[in-house]
Protein backbone atom coordinates (compact mmCIF):
# COMPACT_ATOMS: atom_id res chain seq x y z
CA UNK A 1 0.00 0.00 0.00
CA UNK A 2 1.93 3.27 -0.96
CA UNK A 3 1.71 5.91 1.62
CA UNK A 4 0.10 9.06 0.98
CA UNK A 5 3.36 11.24 -0.74
CA UNK A 6 3.73 8.70 -2.83
CA UNK A 7 0.19 7.99 -4.43
CA UNK A 8 -0.82 8.00 -8.06
CA UNK A 9 -1.78 11.70 -9.26
CA UNK A 10 -2.80 13.15 -11.90
CA UNK A 11 -2.31 16.49 -13.52
CA UNK A 12 -3.81 18.61 -16.21
CA UNK A 13 -1.95 21.54 -18.38
CA UNK A 14 -2.34 22.92 -21.42
CA UNK A 15 0.49 24.03 -23.70
CA UNK A 16 1.66 27.29 -23.27
CA UNK A 17 4.16 29.97 -24.32
CA UNK A 18 5.36 32.67 -22.28
CA UNK A 19 7.10 35.64 -23.27
CA UNK A 20 6.74 39.10 -24.83
CA UNK A 21 4.69 39.41 -27.68
CA UNK A 22 3.01 35.79 -27.31
CA UNK A 23 -0.08 37.43 -28.44
CA UNK A 24 1.31 38.00 -32.11
CA UNK A 25 1.06 34.01 -32.34
CA UNK A 26 -2.46 33.98 -32.19
CA UNK A 27 -2.90 33.39 -35.86
CA UNK A 28 -0.15 30.97 -36.50
CA UNK A 29 -1.96 28.60 -33.23
CA UNK A 30 -5.21 29.01 -35.14
CA UNK A 31 -3.83 27.86 -38.41
CA UNK A 32 -1.90 24.97 -36.56
CA UNK A 33 -5.87 23.80 -35.59
CA UNK A 34 -6.94 24.24 -39.23
CA UNK A 35 -9.59 26.61 -38.32
CA UNK A 36 -11.18 29.33 -40.60
CA UNK A 37 -13.49 31.37 -38.45
CA UNK A 38 -12.63 31.94 -34.53
CA UNK A 39 -14.89 33.83 -31.89
CA UNK A 40 -12.87 36.43 -29.93
CA UNK A 41 -13.92 36.78 -26.59
CA UNK A 42 -13.11 40.06 -24.78
CA UNK A 43 -13.98 43.22 -22.75
CA UNK A 44 -14.23 46.53 -23.75
CA UNK A 45 -11.21 47.85 -21.73
CA UNK A 46 -9.11 45.45 -23.38
CA UNK A 47 -10.70 46.09 -27.07
CA UNK A 48 -9.74 50.43 -25.51
CA UNK A 49 -6.25 49.37 -25.05
CA UNK A 50 -5.29 47.99 -28.31
CA UNK A 51 -4.53 44.43 -27.52
CA UNK A 52 -6.84 43.06 -29.35
CA UNK A 53 -6.29 44.66 -32.64
CA UNK A 54 -3.04 42.95 -32.31
CA UNK A 55 -4.68 39.34 -31.99
CA UNK A 56 -7.03 40.11 -34.90
CA UNK A 57 -4.27 40.95 -37.34
CA UNK A 58 -2.48 37.85 -36.45
CA UNK A 59 -5.35 35.78 -37.38
CA UNK A 60 -6.04 37.84 -40.98
CA UNK A 61 -2.62 37.42 -41.82
CA UNK A 62 -2.93 33.58 -41.59
CA UNK A 63 -6.60 33.88 -43.86
CA UNK A 64 -8.47 33.55 -40.62
CA UNK A 65 -11.75 35.36 -40.40
CA UNK A 66 -12.97 36.30 -36.76
CA UNK A 67 -16.46 37.51 -34.91
CA UNK A 68 -15.79 39.64 -32.11
CA UNK A 69 -17.88 39.16 -28.77
CA UNK A 70 -17.19 41.85 -25.81
CA UNK A 71 -20.33 41.46 -24.25
CA UNK A 72 -18.74 40.42 -20.95
CA UNK A 73 -19.13 41.88 -17.47
CA UNK A 74 -16.91 41.37 -14.39
CA UNK A 75 -18.09 37.70 -12.65
CA UNK A 76 -19.70 36.80 -16.40
CA UNK A 77 -22.94 35.91 -16.36
CA UNK A 78 -25.23 32.71 -17.26
CA UNK A 79 -26.82 34.83 -19.97
CA UNK A 80 -23.17 35.94 -21.49
CA UNK A 81 -22.40 32.71 -22.19
CA UNK A 82 -25.83 32.63 -23.73
CA UNK A 83 -25.34 35.25 -25.88
CA UNK A 84 -22.00 34.41 -27.34
CA UNK A 85 -22.71 30.75 -27.77
CA UNK A 86 -25.94 32.24 -29.99
CA UNK A 87 -23.25 34.64 -31.98
CA UNK A 88 -20.71 31.67 -32.45
CA UNK A 89 -23.38 29.85 -34.09
CA UNK A 90 -24.39 32.21 -36.25
CA UNK A 91 -20.80 33.48 -37.17
CA UNK A 92 -20.10 29.57 -38.23
CA UNK A 93 -17.21 29.90 -35.60
CA UNK A 94 -15.18 26.79 -35.24
CA UNK A 95 -12.49 28.05 -32.70
CA UNK A 96 -12.39 30.43 -29.95
CA UNK A 97 -9.71 32.85 -29.18
CA UNK A 98 -10.28 34.56 -25.67
CA UNK A 99 -8.61 38.29 -24.64
CA UNK A 100 -8.39 39.18 -21.05
CA UNK A 101 -8.42 38.10 -17.60
CA UNK A 102 -10.43 35.54 -15.85
CA UNK A 103 -14.24 37.22 -16.68
CA UNK A 104 -13.33 36.61 -20.45
CA UNK A 105 -11.48 33.40 -20.35
CA UNK A 106 -14.30 31.85 -18.27
CA UNK A 107 -17.20 33.36 -20.40
CA UNK A 108 -15.15 31.71 -23.49
CA UNK A 109 -14.76 28.34 -21.55
CA UNK A 110 -18.48 28.47 -21.05
CA UNK A 111 -19.41 29.22 -24.47
CA UNK A 112 -17.07 26.16 -25.66
CA UNK A 113 -19.49 24.07 -23.09
CA UNK A 114 -22.37 25.23 -24.51
CA UNK A 115 -21.64 24.74 -28.40
CA UNK A 116 -20.47 21.44 -27.79
CA UNK A 117 -22.97 20.07 -25.82
CA UNK A 118 -25.86 22.21 -26.61
CA UNK A 119 -26.94 22.49 -23.29
CA UNK A 120 -27.60 25.63 -21.09
CA UNK A 121 -24.36 26.53 -19.32
CA UNK A 122 -25.35 25.80 -15.35
CA UNK A 123 -26.12 22.24 -16.17
CA UNK A 124 -22.55 21.51 -15.93
CA UNK A 125 -21.91 22.59 -12.52
CA UNK A 126 -19.61 20.53 -10.57
CA UNK A 127 -16.62 18.28 -11.36
CA UNK A 128 -16.43 16.09 -14.80
CA UNK A 129 -19.87 17.01 -15.78
CA UNK A 130 -18.74 17.99 -19.55
CA UNK A 131 -19.17 14.93 -21.30
CA UNK A 132 -18.09 16.93 -25.16
CA UNK A 133 -15.22 18.30 -25.43
CA UNK A 134 -15.34 22.42 -26.66
CA UNK A 135 -13.73 23.33 -29.61
CA UNK A 136 -10.04 24.76 -30.05
CA UNK A 137 -9.79 27.35 -27.49
CA UNK A 138 -6.26 29.66 -27.33
CA UNK A 139 -6.31 31.73 -24.49
CA UNK A 140 -4.54 35.49 -24.11
CA UNK A 141 -4.65 36.18 -20.18
CA UNK A 142 -3.99 40.16 -19.67
CA UNK A 143 -3.50 40.12 -16.19
CA UNK A 144 -1.38 38.11 -13.52
CA UNK A 145 -3.49 36.45 -11.30
CA UNK A 146 -6.87 34.72 -12.01
CA UNK A 147 -4.72 31.07 -13.69
CA UNK A 148 -7.96 30.62 -15.71
CA UNK A 149 -5.99 30.55 -18.83
CA UNK A 150 -4.41 27.14 -17.68
CA UNK A 151 -6.88 25.76 -15.36
CA UNK A 152 -9.79 23.43 -15.53
CA UNK A 153 -12.14 25.92 -13.65
CA UNK A 154 -14.65 27.92 -15.23
CA UNK A 155 -16.42 30.51 -12.71
CA UNK A 156 -20.07 31.56 -13.98
CA UNK A 157 -22.22 33.98 -12.19
CA UNK A 158 -25.97 32.31 -12.16
CA UNK A 159 -28.16 35.32 -12.07
CA UNK A 160 -31.10 33.57 -11.00
CA UNK A 161 -29.17 32.26 -7.90
CA UNK A 162 -27.46 34.91 -7.10
CA UNK A 163 -24.37 32.35 -6.69
CA UNK A 164 -21.26 31.73 -8.56
CA UNK A 165 -21.36 28.28 -9.92
CA UNK A 166 -17.73 25.85 -10.49
CA UNK A 167 -17.45 24.21 -13.58
CA UNK A 168 -14.65 21.92 -13.40
CA UNK A 169 -13.20 19.53 -15.97
CA UNK A 170 -9.93 18.75 -17.89
CA UNK A 171 -12.39 19.29 -21.01
CA UNK A 172 -12.16 23.25 -20.40
CA UNK A 173 -8.43 23.27 -19.86
CA UNK A 174 -7.23 25.92 -22.75
CA UNK A 175 -5.28 24.06 -26.09
CA UNK A 176 -2.56 26.64 -25.80
CA UNK A 177 -2.22 29.74 -23.28
CA UNK A 178 -0.37 32.72 -25.00
CA UNK A 179 1.38 34.15 -22.09
CA UNK A 180 2.56 37.96 -22.70
CA UNK A 181 3.54 40.49 -20.09
CA UNK A 182 2.98 43.19 -22.70
CA UNK A 183 -0.92 43.72 -22.14
CA UNK A 184 -0.40 44.21 -18.45
CA UNK A 185 1.70 47.32 -19.23
CA UNK A 186 -2.09 48.98 -19.52
CA UNK A 187 -3.05 47.16 -16.48
CA UNK A 188 -4.13 50.04 -13.25
CA UNK A 189 -2.43 49.69 -9.94
CA UNK A 190 -5.98 48.73 -8.66
CA UNK A 191 -6.33 45.85 -10.96
CA UNK A 192 -3.08 44.87 -10.90
CA UNK A 193 -3.22 44.43 -6.97
CA UNK A 194 -6.39 42.67 -6.52
CA UNK A 195 -5.38 39.73 -9.50
CA UNK A 196 -1.86 39.57 -8.09
CA UNK A 197 -3.73 38.75 -4.82
CA UNK A 198 -5.90 36.14 -6.14
CA UNK A 199 -2.82 34.68 -7.85
CA UNK A 200 -1.04 34.81 -4.13
CA UNK A 201 -4.57 33.33 -2.84
CA UNK A 202 -4.73 30.37 -5.21
CA UNK A 203 -0.96 29.38 -4.06
CA UNK A 204 -1.52 29.51 -0.56
CA UNK A 205 -4.65 27.56 -1.02
CA UNK A 206 -3.45 25.23 -3.31
CA UNK A 207 0.00 24.46 -1.07
CA UNK A 208 -2.63 23.80 2.28
CA UNK A 209 -5.30 21.93 0.19
CA UNK A 210 -6.18 18.52 1.32
CA UNK A 211 -5.55 17.62 -2.51
CA UNK A 212 -2.04 18.69 -2.56
CA UNK A 213 1.07 17.08 -3.68
CA UNK A 214 4.93 17.48 -4.05
CA UNK A 215 4.57 19.01 -7.86
CA UNK A 216 1.23 21.87 -7.01
CA UNK A 217 3.78 22.53 -3.60
CA UNK A 218 6.37 23.60 -5.94
CA UNK A 219 4.80 25.60 -8.15
CA UNK A 220 3.00 27.17 -5.29
CA UNK A 221 5.68 27.80 -3.33
CA UNK A 222 7.71 29.39 -6.39
CA UNK A 223 4.80 31.14 -7.31
CA UNK A 224 4.29 32.87 -3.77
CA UNK A 225 8.51 33.68 -3.60
CA UNK A 226 7.65 35.56 -6.96
CA UNK A 227 4.47 37.39 -6.32
CA UNK A 228 5.88 38.72 -3.23
CA UNK A 229 9.25 39.87 -4.58
CA UNK A 230 7.85 41.15 -7.56
CA UNK A 231 4.02 42.43 -7.47
CA UNK A 232 5.03 45.35 -5.33
CA UNK A 233 6.98 45.89 -8.11
CA UNK A 234 3.92 45.82 -10.86
CA UNK A 235 2.24 47.69 -8.62
CA UNK A 236 4.58 50.86 -8.44
CA UNK A 237 6.14 50.41 -12.22
CA UNK A 238 2.71 49.34 -14.40
CA UNK A 239 5.02 49.99 -17.59
CA UNK A 240 8.00 47.64 -16.69
CA UNK A 241 7.59 44.27 -18.57
CA UNK A 242 10.44 43.35 -16.77
CA UNK A 243 8.38 43.15 -13.40
CA UNK A 244 5.09 42.17 -15.47
CA UNK A 245 7.04 39.25 -17.11
CA UNK A 246 7.78 38.01 -13.23
CA UNK A 247 4.11 38.37 -12.35
CA UNK A 248 2.82 36.14 -15.40
CA UNK A 249 5.54 33.08 -14.57
CA UNK A 250 3.68 33.64 -10.48
CA UNK A 251 0.44 33.53 -12.05
CA UNK A 252 1.63 30.88 -14.37
CA UNK A 253 2.24 28.61 -11.64
CA UNK A 254 -0.19 29.22 -9.41
CA UNK A 255 -3.11 28.62 -11.88
CA UNK A 256 -1.17 24.93 -12.34
CA UNK A 257 -1.15 24.46 -8.42
CA UNK A 258 -5.07 25.24 -8.10
CA UNK A 259 -5.98 23.97 -10.87
CA UNK A 260 -4.10 20.54 -10.01
CA UNK A 261 -4.99 20.55 -6.15
CA UNK A 262 -7.82 22.71 -5.99
CA UNK A 263 -8.93 25.33 -3.54
CA UNK A 264 -9.94 26.42 -0.42
CA UNK A 265 -12.76 28.06 1.87
CA UNK A 266 -11.17 31.95 0.48
CA UNK A 267 -12.71 30.70 -3.06
CA UNK A 268 -15.33 29.11 -1.60
CA UNK A 269 -16.87 32.47 0.54
CA UNK A 270 -15.27 34.64 -2.47
CA UNK A 271 -17.38 33.09 -4.95
CA UNK A 272 -20.96 33.41 -3.20
CA UNK A 273 -19.66 37.37 -2.32
CA UNK A 274 -19.33 37.35 -6.43
CA UNK A 275 -22.56 35.88 -6.66
CA UNK A 276 -24.80 37.65 -4.20
CA UNK A 277 -23.23 41.13 -4.17
CA UNK A 278 -21.22 41.29 -7.78
CA UNK A 279 -18.30 42.24 -6.48
CA UNK A 280 -14.82 42.26 -7.41
CA UNK A 281 -13.00 38.43 -7.32
CA UNK A 282 -9.50 39.53 -6.34
CA UNK A 283 -10.16 42.03 -3.87
CA UNK A 284 -12.81 39.63 -1.85
CA UNK A 285 -9.51 36.85 -1.97
CA UNK A 286 -7.19 39.47 -0.32
CA UNK A 287 -10.09 40.53 1.96
CA UNK A 288 -10.91 36.83 3.64
CA UNK A 289 -7.49 35.05 3.07
CA UNK A 290 -5.42 36.33 6.40
CA UNK A 291 -8.63 35.63 8.56
CA UNK A 292 -9.05 31.79 6.52
CA UNK A 293 -5.40 31.70 7.10
CA UNK A 294 -6.06 31.98 10.34
CA UNK A 295 -8.79 29.96 11.03
CA UNK A 296 -7.41 26.91 8.86
CA UNK A 297 -4.10 27.39 10.28
CA UNK A 298 -3.65 24.42 13.30
CA UNK A 299 -5.22 22.09 10.66
CA UNK A 300 -1.98 22.21 8.55
CA UNK A 301 1.22 24.26 10.40
CA UNK A 302 3.68 23.32 8.37
CA UNK A 303 2.58 24.40 5.40
CA UNK A 304 1.57 27.78 7.11
CA UNK A 305 4.49 28.75 8.73
CA UNK A 306 6.54 28.07 5.26
CA UNK A 307 4.08 30.51 3.63
CA UNK A 308 4.69 32.95 6.72
CA UNK A 309 8.49 32.82 5.93
CA UNK A 310 7.87 33.45 1.98
CA UNK A 311 6.07 36.57 3.11
CA UNK A 312 7.99 38.02 5.49
CA UNK A 313 9.20 41.49 5.22
CA UNK A 314 13.46 42.09 5.85
CA UNK A 315 13.66 43.02 9.36
CA UNK A 316 10.40 41.47 11.02
CA UNK A 317 11.88 37.90 12.59
CA UNK A 318 11.36 37.38 16.34
CA UNK A 319 8.84 40.34 16.65
CA UNK A 320 5.89 37.58 17.01
CA UNK A 321 4.59 35.74 19.31
CA UNK A 322 4.12 33.07 17.01
CA UNK A 323 4.27 31.34 13.50
CA UNK A 324 0.42 32.21 13.23
CA UNK A 325 0.97 35.76 14.02
CA UNK A 326 3.33 36.61 11.62
CA UNK A 327 1.43 34.87 8.88
CA UNK A 328 -1.72 36.63 9.37
CA UNK A 329 0.41 40.19 9.98
CA UNK A 330 2.62 39.70 6.81
CA UNK A 331 -0.81 38.73 4.81
CA UNK A 332 -2.55 42.04 6.05
CA UNK A 333 0.90 43.73 5.10
CA UNK A 334 1.27 43.17 1.72
CA UNK A 335 -2.56 43.63 0.96
CA UNK A 336 -2.45 46.96 2.29
CA UNK A 337 1.10 47.86 0.65
CA UNK A 338 -0.99 47.31 -2.36
CA UNK A 339 -3.34 49.80 -1.59
CA UNK A 340 -6.21 47.55 -0.54
CA UNK A 341 -7.28 48.94 2.75
CA UNK A 342 -10.60 48.14 2.69
CA UNK A 343 -12.85 46.17 4.66
CA UNK A 344 -16.27 44.13 3.46
CA UNK A 345 -18.58 46.53 4.86
CA UNK A 346 -16.94 49.36 2.81
CA UNK A 347 -17.65 47.33 -0.25
CA UNK A 348 -21.30 47.13 1.02
CA UNK A 349 -21.62 43.89 2.65
CA UNK A 350 -23.77 43.71 5.98
CA UNK A 351 -24.15 41.68 8.56
CA UNK A 352 -27.38 40.86 7.69
CA UNK A 353 -26.09 39.41 4.51
CA UNK A 354 -23.55 37.12 6.40
CA UNK A 355 -26.24 34.15 7.31
CA UNK A 356 -27.11 33.94 2.92
CA UNK A 357 -23.84 34.40 1.95
CA UNK A 358 -22.35 31.80 4.11
CA UNK A 359 -25.33 29.16 3.49
CA UNK A 360 -24.01 29.67 -0.32
CA UNK A 361 -20.14 29.41 0.67
CA UNK A 362 -20.94 25.65 2.37
CA UNK A 363 -22.00 24.74 -0.62
CA UNK A 364 -19.54 25.57 -2.94
CA UNK A 365 -17.22 22.56 -4.40
CA UNK A 366 -13.93 24.69 -3.09
CA UNK A 367 -14.85 23.83 0.24
CA UNK A 368 -14.22 20.18 -0.12
CA UNK A 369 -10.15 20.26 -0.89
CA UNK A 370 -10.39 23.53 2.64
CA UNK A 371 -7.66 21.54 5.28
CA UNK A 372 -9.98 22.31 7.97
CA UNK A 373 -13.75 21.23 8.11
CA UNK A 374 -16.29 23.98 8.69
CA UNK A 375 -19.40 24.58 9.93
CA UNK A 376 -21.96 27.30 9.24
CA UNK A 377 -21.06 29.06 12.15
CA UNK A 378 -17.62 29.37 11.28
CA UNK A 379 -17.73 30.58 7.97
CA UNK A 380 -20.60 33.26 9.32
CA UNK A 381 -17.36 34.43 12.24
CA UNK A 382 -14.92 34.60 9.45
CA UNK A 383 -17.08 37.07 7.21
CA UNK A 384 -18.05 39.31 10.21
CA UNK A 385 -14.13 39.64 11.42
CA UNK A 386 -13.85 40.54 7.56
CA UNK A 387 -16.78 43.36 7.87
Amino acid sequence: MATASVQLRKFVAPEFIIGADARLLAGRYAKNFGVRHVLVVTGPRIISAGWVKDVTASLEAEGIGHTLFSGVTPNPRDFEVTNGAALYNESGCDAIVAIGGGSPIDCAKGIGIVVSNKRPVLEFEGVDHVPVPPPPMICIPTTAGTGADVSQFAIINDTGRRVKIAIISKMIVPDIALIDPVPLTTLSPELTAHTGLDAITHSVEAYVSNASSPVTDIQARESIRLMKEHLPAAYRDPASVEERYHTMIGSLLAGLAFSNASLGAVHAMAHSLGGYSDLPHGECNALLLEHVAEFNFDACPEQYTAIGHLLRSPGSGGTFPGAKEELVHSLHTLRESLGVTDRLSDLGVTKKDIPELAKKALRDPCLATNPKKMTLEDIERIYERAL
